[in-house]
């Protein structure tokens, strides 16, 4: 009989106690957690500072491309369109070129201008004809008339030196003088012809101002009396004593005379001796 001995099996089981974490570990955590905290903060912050600085380029672009370019200069025919009553000095404006050399000089000069419009019951008043009857010259002439190369408030017509230069012509060669002067509150203009006064300000701006007059302003260049004849060159004396010079006949005649004399002179004295030698 056989016999097995078995040895018996013990299995042991070690429970190991868990460590604490550390007073570092823990320590550790916190920071790495706060330090990913603050890069999401500062993340958060770029992102606003850069959505407000978006929103604020876009707002200026759109203000900028919305904004008006520099402004132009004043517009004539918008003016005395949207004043009335200057029909007739609108159309001599266009129909001489006058209108276009205004906005060309608002546009390259700092003097600016002043204009002297007009009404339309102030070219009515003219005699039927007046404005037709002119040549294309005097009619520019005459629209230039009413205006002043440089710009001039109410109140420096006060102390203006007269006679005041237009646009029609230079007055140091006593072309087309105009006189302004003003009493108060009233400015009375003189052409030479005609006189009449500023009614009101129409327009107004450190470029341009248009005044109302009540009459239109007739150069006397144009509308004056017509200058007198030239008189005649005196007629130059003969000289006394000159016998050929007064002769109507000529040197010739003249000659024919002296020789007829001769002639006779000898005839006679031919006779005288035939009648000493009869006697004898």
């Amino acid at each position: 009989m056989t016999r097995h001995n078995h040895s018996p099996h013990f299995t042991t089981s070690i429970k190991l106690p868990l460590l604490a974490p550390s007073n570092n570990a823990q320590v550790l955590t916190k920071s790495v957690a706060a330090e990913e905290e603050t890069d999401d903060m500062q993340g958060l912050r770029i992102c606003a500072i850069l959505f407000v600085a978006a929103r604020l380029v876009t707002e200026s672009l759109a203000q900028l491309a919305e904004a008006p370019g520099p402004a132009g200069p004043p517009n004539i025919t918008a003016i005395f369109e949207k004043a009335g009553q200057f029909g007739t000095f609108m159309r001599l404006l266009r129909s001489t070129h006058v209108g276009d050399q205004i906005t060309n000089q608002l546009n390259n000069s700092i003097n600016g201008i002043t204009i002297f419009a007009p009404n339309d019951d102030a070219f009515s008043s003219l005699p039927p004809g007046t404005i037709n009857s002119l040549t294309d010259q005097q009619q520019v002439a005459l629209i230039q008339f009413h205006e002043l190369p440089y710009l001039v408030s109410l109140a420096q017509f006060q102390t203006i030196s007269n006679p005041v230069r237009t646009q029609a012509g230079d007055v140091n060669n006593g072309r087309y003088p105009l006189n302004v002067t003003a009493i108060g509150d009233q400015v009375n203009i003189s052409t030479g012809i005609i006189k009449t006064t500023i009614a009101h300000t129409v327009y107004s701006d450190d470029q341009l101002v248009v005044y109302e007059v009540e009459n239109v302003l007739l150069p006397i260049e144009i509308f004056g009396p017509p200058a007198p004849a030239a008189a005649p060159a005196p007629v130059k004396s003969k000289k006394k004593g000159s016998s050929i010079a007064e002769s109507p006949l000529g040197a010739d005649a003249s000659a024919a005379v002296d020789l007829n004399w001769g002639t006779s002179g000898a005839i006679l004295s031919l006779a005288g001796s035939i009648f000493v030698m009869w006697r004898l």
